[in-house]
């Protein structure tokens, strides 16, 4: 990411945690929602407000088979 896009991810990243402290989630809640956005931003390489739906269910899809506990 450039300046301006890691400049913008961390404006809205702060926006992120400050919503979640107000609406009283768990210290626990904020950390794995925090570390979701992080997860995210470090696959795309990019501030993830700036990504296609089609592009976080590849994601989350990857996400499911690279780590799930079942064997198909």
């Amino acid at each position: 990411m450039n300046t301006s896009e890691v400049n913008r991810f961390n404006e809205l990243y702060e926006r992120h945690l400050k919503t979640l402290r107000l609406q009283g989630k768990a210290q626990k809640t904020i950390d794995a929602y925090s570390r979701a956005i992080r997860r995210v931003r470090d696959y795309f390489d990019c501030c993830p407000d700036k990504l296609e739906p089609v592009q976080l269910e590849d994601y989350f899809s990857d996400l499911v088979d690279s780590h799930s506990w079942s064997q198909n």
